[in-house]
């Protein structure tokens, strides 16, 4: 091997195995030293080259250091289809410097349920729930969108089934695709309700066309308050809103809600790009418990949630793009915000206290205030009439 050239070449194999293979990733395999997959895939090639076959251990990330090791030879490592769309390409290669590694990809599970079904790809939600809590689902469960769901083995599809009969989506037409590519194929249509599913294939993906009783999550900021648990300290529907429109939240940024509550507002950041993350700060222990059991529940994944006083735990956290204090901003808290850099900063005061401290901050740094008060229509004897909510003063800022 060159020491220019790459040692390691990542090669995807589907059902139908070496036959499927183009020449480039066959001489890669005759030619390499040692050859590392699943079991699976390892059986999917002939019994003949001079490469040394190595099992890919339980759980997946132990094999890894496994094959750093071989640096220096000429190594092959299978992967199911494309290694770079919910395979295991993308794990491995964020180890290896560029130009450490070659990549010949094969049609995916995914891609051949597309055509099978004749579903186009652009317009299809594709999630893998081979290696993700299955509630990951619950913000595509919409009538009339599309999705494609990469199952961990064929034990887990009534699994799904059931958990979508739980959610009020029992009448979802479910496409189970089994061994997509190879002579074990097989395809059937069910409902999630009526799923028979004890001899599913390994590989699987079920194609879901949501519908039911169930509720939608919309799209828009300001979920309704019964969408998560609380306990009375929430940020309540309207001014969550006005909350995420301040933060204005971005693609791939990080939000820091201290304070964090029910999670709502940090949740809600998620809910808004698959690629935005949160921490959310919460002294109280119950809290934090309920808003991590709201952000599973609501298919949110990327929010670490840290106990204790926020001041106490700002250090050595990656820095945020944007911070949301819901309540209780002190002198002392301002001025740590103070150091971060290019950041935004939303707070909200409901005691004269905290306003009056906004608005010290408001004339010493600038930015802008706002004074939200609503009111919402009552019973008042046998009329209607307005009860007016605690006015909140909303300070935003960048700096």
């Amino acid at each position: 091997m060159a020491d220019s050239g790459p040692w390691l070449t990542i090669v995807g194999i589907g059902e139908d195995g070496w036959d499927g293979l183009t020449a480039p990733a066959r001489a890669a395999i005759e030619s390499a030293d040692s050859v590392m997959g699943a079991a699976r895939h390892l059986s999917l090639l002939p019994e003949r080259g001079a490469a040394r076959r190595i099992v890919w251990p339980v759980p997946f990330a132990d094999g890894v250091p496994m094959l750093l090791d071989r640096r220096g030879e000429r190594v092959v490592m299978l992967a199911s289809g494309d290694p770079f769309w919910f395979g295991a390409g993308s794990v491995v290669t964020r180890h290896l410097e560029p130009g450490e590694w070659i990549a010949h990809p094969a049609p995916s599970t995914l891609s051949l349920a597309a055509a099978r079904l004749g579903w186009p790809v652009e317009t299809i939600r594709s999630v893998g729930l081979h290696a993700r809590p299955i509630e990951t689902l619950r913000p595509h469960l919409v009538p009339g969108r599309r999705v494609l769901a990469l199952m961990r083995d064929g034990a887990a599809v009534p699994g799904l089934a059931a958990w979508l009969v739980d959610q009020g989506f029992g009448d979802s037409v479910l496409t189970v695709l089994e061994a997509l590519g190879g002579p074990r194929e097989r395809v059937r249509r069910t409902t999630a309700a009526a799923l028979d599913g004890t001899d599913i294939a390994h590989p699987v993906v079920v194609a879901i066309e949501p519908a039911g009783d169930g509720r939608a999550l919309p799209c828009a900021s300001g979920l309704d308050d019964d969408w998560f648990a609380h306990d009375g300290q929430i940020t309540k529907r309207p001014v969550r809103a006005l909350a995420l429109s301040a933060l204005a939240p971005r693609a791939g940024e990080l939000l820091w809600d201290i304070g964090t509550g029910s999670g709502s507002v940090a949740i809600e950041w998620l809910l808004s790009d698959p690629t935005t993350r949160a921490i959310g700060f919460e002294r109280d222990p119950d809290r934090l418990a309920r808003a991590r059991d709201n952000a599973l529940r609501l298919g949110v994944e990327r929010l670490e949630l840290v106990e204790g006083d926020a001041l106490d735990r700002l250090a050595d956290r990656p820095h945020p793009d944007a911070v949301f204090v819901g309540g209780g901003l002190s002198r002392p808290l301002v001025e740590a915000l103070r150091g971060l850099p290019r950041c935004r900063l939303v707070a909200h005061a409901v005691t004269l206290e905290t306003e009056a401290l906004l608005a010290e901050c408001h004339a010493r740094f600038g930015g802008e205030l706002l004074r939200i008060e609503l009111a919402q229509a009552r019973p008042l004897g046998t009329k209607r009439g307005w009860k007016a909510s605690y006015p909140i003063v909303q300070w935003r800022v960048a700096w």
